[in-house]
Order: structure tokens, then sequence, then C-alpha cells
């Protein structure tokens, strides 16, 4: 699991998420508990805990399964049954079909993607870490690593989503300031920004995105379709509001 913090970082760079990279790890964030963390409230479940160290140290003793002579390791394959392939086949069709252009999981494409992947490895874990000389993955195990693929997918769309308005509030501050600070002309346009602005609003789509969340948010006047700026009619021109809220 990737802490938070760092993966709402990297979910910001979307390089991260296009070169596979973040997508290969399980992402959550749960809701904080700060406020509610009363001594009164603790319980601790000691048989349960005893019961999960007990099996994991059961697991740890287990010899490794390695060629005497040369100790690599030889591990064995763990099969499905026909059910659980049956079960996985059906949710990896229905995570594909989500994908496509308009659908729930669209813009999580890469985390998508690897959702079945994702969902056969735990079912194997679980399995095994039920019984280790277990044969094959069985439905019931199938299904609880499919819900919990689905838990961590809902939790990458969500980061995610929260990961691209971070994003955008960003770009927008970025060029606020440098509206503030650095140009001088009462009224910018998108071509101004991509030739003059901040780096990482290079692109004609970035910088009229930043402009419309600056306009949504009363830093700048909306444009008026015909507005004269430095001698012509634009079609798109926002004015600047300064400081005081007065508009250039």
């Amino acid at each position: 699991m990737v802490q938070p913090r760092v993966a709402r970082s990297f979910m910001a760079d979307p390089l991260t998420s296009e070169s596979g990279f973040l997508p290969r790890f399980l992402i959550s964030e749960p809701p904080s508990t700060i406020g509610a963390r009363m001594h009164a409230n603790a319980r601790h479940d000691r048989a349960a805990i005893e019961a999960f160290n007990r099996r994991l140290a059961e697991i740890l003793e287990r010899p490794l399964p390695m060629d005497p002579e040369t100790r690599e390791l030889e591990p064995r394959t763990l099969a499905l049954t026909p059910e659980a392939r049956a079960l996985l086949i059906r949710f990896s069709d229905a995570v594909e079909a989500a994908q496509a252009p308009g659908g729930d999981l669209a813009n999580v494409t890469g985390y998508a993607s690897k959702a079945a992947e994702q969902a056969a490895r735990i079912a194997g874990v679980l399995t095994l870490w039920r019984d280790l000389d277990a044969e094959a993955v069985t439905l019931a195990d199938m299904a609880n690593g499919i819900a919990l693929a689905k838990f961590y997918l809902g939790e990458a769309t969500r980061l995610s989503e929260a990961a691209l308005v971070s994003r955008e509030i960003d770009h927008a501050e970025a060029l606020r300031r440098w509206l503030l600070e650095s140009w001088a002309e009462p009224e910018v346009m998108v071509r101004d920004v991509v030739q003059f602005g901040p780096g990482k609003l290079r692109e004609s789509q970035k910088a009229r995105k930043a402009l419309t969340l600056l306009a949504g948010h009363g830093w700048l006047v909306p444009p008026k379709p015909g507005t004269v700026v430095r001698g012509a009619a634009r079609k798109q021109a926002w004015r600047i509001v300064r400081a005081g809220g007065d508009v250039v």
C-alpha cells in the first residue's frame, strides 16, 4: 500500500500513471480519525491479532520451494477452478467496457487495466493464507479478491480525480501570480499565456482551463466576443482584476 500523501503527489504527475508505474500499487486513503481517537473508544481484539500472528509465523517457517543444489526458487503454479476463472473473466470484461470513452473508468485506464490482475493476485494470497497446500483458487476466494480489487480501483479513481483538481488549481495559481507580477497588459489572451506565461501552461488547452478557472473565482472578467485588445477585435480576451478587486 502506498502512503496517501505520496500517492496524491505521484498522481498529480501524469507520467507515473501513463508509464504504468503507479497502477501496480494498491492505493487507498481511509478517512482521517483525527478528533475521534479517544481512549474510551479503543478496542483491541487480542484474539484476532494473536491468530494472525500465529498464521503468519506458520507461513514464514515453511521451507521455501527451491532446488537443493542451486538454491534456485521453484514456485509452483496456483491454478484457478473453472468457476473462479469464469468469474474473473466476467470482472475483466466489465472493467474493460467501463474504460471506453465516456465510461466510468475512462480517466483511470492505467489502474483499470490492471484490476483483473490485481484481483487474481489478491485471490491467490487469500487462498494460500488459508491453505499453503491448496491446488487452485476457489470461487469464494476469487469473489473476495475481486471485491478487494474493486475497492482499490474505487480509491484510485477517487484519488486520481482529487489529484487532477489539485493540479488544475496549481496551474491556475501559477497563472494568477504571473499575471499580477509579470504581465503588464490590462487584458490577457490564451496565446499570451502560451507564449509568455508559466512553463507548465505553454499549451492552449491548459492555458484556457487556467484562465477559465481564474475567471470563475473573480480574478478575471470573462471575455466578450469582439472585445478590442491591442488594436484588434478578439474572440477571447480576459480583463485582469488587480488588487482590491479593481479591473484594469
